[in-house]
């Protein structure tokens, strides 16, 4: 299980990479796994701004379809476009290419309140 030390997380499974007040999102290793085969990655709210914790997603895999939760407030600025085309990028690389969307973060103090790589491990019995 790859749970990259440097990244925050959320209970929802999703990890966040933090550079300024731009947070790059995507799911861990541990949600791919447990999905399965992911076939479709649907984002319409690139331009939006939402709150912590609305669904700014959905991720479908050939058995389930699950909700992505917004981690942090903030507009998403961009869609990783290259998922249209490879969603089974979420499996093969799911701290890399596949990466699902960047968000403006709107308030920076949230940020303390997402799961450390320990805590995350702790979360799922790693």
């Amino acid at each position: 299980m790859n749970i990259p030390a440097e990244l925050k997380y959320t209970k929802d499974h999703e990890w966040i990479k933090i550079d300024g007040d731009i947070a790059t999102v995507g799911i861990t290793d541990f949600a791919q796994s447990e999905l399965g085969d992911i076939v479709y990655v649907e984002v319409e709210t690139v331009d939006e701004t939402l709150d912590k914790e609305e669904v700014f997603g959905t991720v479908e895999a050939v058995k389930t379809v699950s909700d992505l939760f917004q981690p942090l407030s903030g507009e998403i600025i961009e869609f990783n476009s290259k998922l249209e085309d490879a969603p089974e990028s979420v499996n093969s690389d799911p701290y890399g290419d596949g990466w699902m969307v960047k968000i403006k973060i709107s308030d920076a103090s949230e940020v303390d309140g997402l799961l450390s790589a320990d805590a995350y491990k702790s979360l799922i019995g790693a």
